[in-house]
This record gives C-alpha cells, sequence and structure tokens, in this order.
C-alpha cells in the first residue's frame, strides 16, 4: 500500500523543514521526503492533505512502564519490578507487557508512537527492555526491538528495598557490590562457555548470565537508573571498569556534573519532570536541567517514566523545558532522533527519512505550543489515532478482534 501525506510542514528533525513538504510512504516504511512538487507521487497513491499542520515523526519515550504497570490496576496491573532477586537480568519487561493497558492510548494522543518499556528500579539489576510501538492487538505486533538494554538501578530505591529486608543490599556500597559481582561473574561465565565450545564439551546455559554477557559484548545497552550526582559517577565508573555502553536513566543532578557526563560521553534519559521532590535524591530536580546538560554537550532525551508522569504529558515537558532554556530545536530531538541513537535504535525511528517506520503525526501546529494537538497518528503507515474536532475526543483503530 502506497500513501502520502502532503502539504504540510514537515519537519523531518535530522534535517531542514519543508514548507508545503510530502511524505511518501509504502508497505509501512518512508521511502521519500521532499517538496510537494519534487517528490513523484504514483497515481495510486491514498493522499493526506496536511495543509496547514506541521508533520512530524512520532515521538519516543526511551523510558516508561506502559502496559506492565497499568493504570488503575492495583497490585494486579503491576509487574513492574521482581523483588525477589537483586539480580534479575533474567526477567523481560516484554512477559508483562498488557496491550490493552489505557496509557498506550494515552500515548497516541500525545503524538508518542514508540516506548522502550523497562522493569522497574527495586532491583540492583532490574531486566530487560523492550522497543513496542504503542499501536498492536498483542505483544508480537508490537515489537520492533525484542532485546534493546538492561535495566539497573543505583540510589535509593535498592537499598530500601532490601535494605527493609536486612539483606544486601541496604547501602550503596551493597548495591554497587551486587553489579560489580555479576560482571565478574559474567566475565567467568563467558570465558568458561567459550573453552566448552573450543573443546567441543557441552555446557549449561544459564539466562542471567547470557543477558549480561550480551552487555559486555556491547550487544544490549545499560540502562542505569541514579538520581543523585554521587551515584551517576558511580554508574561512570562501573561502566569504565567493565566496558559496557551507559544510558544514565533519570539523571535527577546531572546537572550538576555536566561536564564530568559530556567528558564521558555519556548520554541522559531526563525526568521525568512533572514531579514533587518526594524523595531526598531528588532534591535538586529543576525544569533547567535540560538546557544545561546540552549546553554542555550532552545528548539527552525526555522522558515521563509512565506512570509517573502521564506518557500524553511528554511533549508538554519539553515545553517548559524550553520556557527554561533548552533550545527548541534540541526539545524536539529529544522526543525523537536522540532516545532512538543513544538506544540503537535510529535505523528503525526518530526521524522522517528513507527506510524508518512511517510512524508520523500530524499536529494542529508546532507541538511545542501546549494549546495544538495530534490530529492524525500513523504507526508503520497506518493510521491508528484521530482526533474527532466535533467530539472534542481522540478515536482510536480497535485493538479487539472483530468478526
Amino acid at each position: 500500500m502506497v500513501s502520502a501525506i502532503v502539504g504540510g510542514y514537515v519537519v523531518p528533525v535530522d534535517g531542514e523543514p519543508i514548507d508545503g513538504g510530502t511524505v511518501l510512504i509504502e508497505d509501512g516504511k518512508i521511502v521519500e521526503v521532499g517538496t510537494d512538487a519534487d517528490v513523484d507521487i504514483p497515481e495510486d497513491a491514498e493522499l493526506v492533505d496536511a495543509a496547514g499542520s506541521w508533520v512530524l515523526p512520532g515521538f519516543i519515550d526511551a523510558h516508561a512502564h506502559l502496559g506492565v504497570h497499568e493504570e488503575g490496576e492495583g497490585w494486579s496491573g503491576n509487574d513492574t519490578n521482581e523483588m525477589t532477586d537483586p539480580n534479575g537480568a533474567r526477567f523481560r519487561a516484554i512477559d508483562g507487557i498488557d496491550p490493552f493497558d489505557l496509557g498506550f492510548d494515552d500515548a497516541l494522543s500525545g503524538g508518542v508512537t514508540s516506548v522502550v518499556i523497562k522493569p522497574g528500579s527495586g532491583n540492583p539489576i532490574g531486566g530487560q527492555t523492550v522497543g513496542v510501538k504503542t499501536w498492536g492487538r498483542t505483544a508480537l505486533d508490537m515489537i520492533f526491538a525484542e532485546q534493546v538494554s538492561v535495566k539497573s538501578a543505583l540510589g535509593e530505591n535498592p537499598k530500601r528495598v532490601y535494605g527493609d529486608r536486612k539483606q544486601t543490599p541496604s547501602t550503596r556500597l551493597g548495591t554497587a557490590a551486587i553489579i560489580r559481582e555479576a560482571f565478574t561473574k559474567a566475565r567467568n561465565y563467558v570465558a568458561q562457555r567459550e573453552h566448552a565450545r573450543g573443546e567441543g564439551k557441552p555446557f549449561d546455559v544459564d539466562l542471567t548470565q547470557e543477558t549480561l554477557a550480551k552487555v559486555l559484548d556491547g550487544t544490549l545497552y545499560w540502562d542505569q537508573h541514579t538520581h543523585r550526582a554521587d551515584d551517576i559517577v558511580t554508574a561512570i565508573r562501573l561502566a569504565d571498569e567493565f566496558g559496557y555502553k551507559l544510558v544514565v536513566n533519570h539523571g535527577t543532578e546531572g546537572h550538576l556534573i555536566a561536564d564530568v557526563l559530556a567528558e564521558h560521553d555519556v548520554p541522559v534519559i531526563l525526568g521525568p519532570l512533572f514531579t514533587t521532590r518526594s524523595k531526598v535524591e531528588l532534591r535538586h530536580r529543576t525544569l533547567r536541567s535540560a538546557g544545561i546538560l546540552t549546553r554542555a554537550g550532552v545528548k539527552i532525551s525526555i522522558t515521563t517514566d509512565h506512570p509517573v508522569v502521564p506518557i500524553n504529558f511528554l511533549v508538554y515537558q519539553a515545553a517548559l523545558a524550553v520556557k527554561d532554556g533548552l533550545e527548541p530545536d534540541a526539545a524536539l530531538k529529544a522526543l525523537t532522533v536522540n532516545p532512538a541513537s543513544m538506544l540503537g535504535l535510529d535505523d528503525r525511528i526518530g526521524s522522517l527519512k528513507p527506510g524508518l517506520d512511517a510512524d508520523v503525526v500530524i499536529w494542529s501546529g508546532d507541538p511545542l505550543d501546549v494549546m495544538n494537538r495530534a490530529l492524525r497518528v500513523f504507526v508503520r503507515g497506518k493510521e491508528v489515532y484521530t482526533f474527532n474536532e466535533s467530539k472534542g475526543e481522540g478515536v482510536i483503530a480497535e485493538r479487539r478482534y472483530q468478526e
């Protein structure tokens, strides 16, 4: 199927805006982006009129708990943390996702078409993350990156969870030790595995060690939940020690050591920004941090940590960060190309360019103006959300089986 979104103000994000632009889509992929005059639209293409509107890539929340922490479901719908083992590398967020979580509909209304769903931060090592689209009928439909990273946590959360049980880790010392021991064991496991293979001998597969081995060889990123500046430095020190690809998540006090993060080329998934200072390690939370980090040369993306902040508020957080010093172009990058590139997903999502998934959102105007809204949302080229002006509400493509 071929379709063309025509006549809009096209903002590819990784290139210059095109006034009167066309996005040509075929079989769920973007095949061409250019001016209406330059793009050769096939005669059988379905035309989508975007005149008077802005056309952007779908936004990305690189740290969310959609589907594993369902809204309003209490303990029954909360599968975020398997807090029975400090090293949960073998746990997988994909195994707990409910596609009928209302948060997925909210995501579409806010122009969010892709999320990286993560386990929570109760364990020093929480488990594997997964990249999914925000529309689909089953998890199988939604996955576009089955393994993205491994979630880990420093700071207050793991020391509180396990400290209350009088077991390790009850301190920051203990948390770092758990992580260091886990990677040391994984190194030994890899050496033993390779030796066994070389000898042609059988070897017992350990899912925890296999996962950490993928972090050590660079296949998976290390998503480090950390707020306080000293914890961020611990995260950097551990990454340097074991050589894995570190991405700081939250980074609440990152602006206090922005130069250190820039020097070590560590990206930050920043936020959530719409929260109170509900615990000690959030005391230096500020909307100014996005601008400070960006000006220092740190690559940032912005997260809602949904359901901590509703995922449809993602763009509003970016807008207020602009109010407090973040450049508008940098804000759009923090919602698109940056989260894609910092987690190795930029071959699929993050901008409007040929070869990427046709995740496209038509906005009533500049999305950083809070008075504008997502009018039409396309995921893999399929229109899955339409704002009904007469009713003042969005219409979601049906997820349930229809006879």
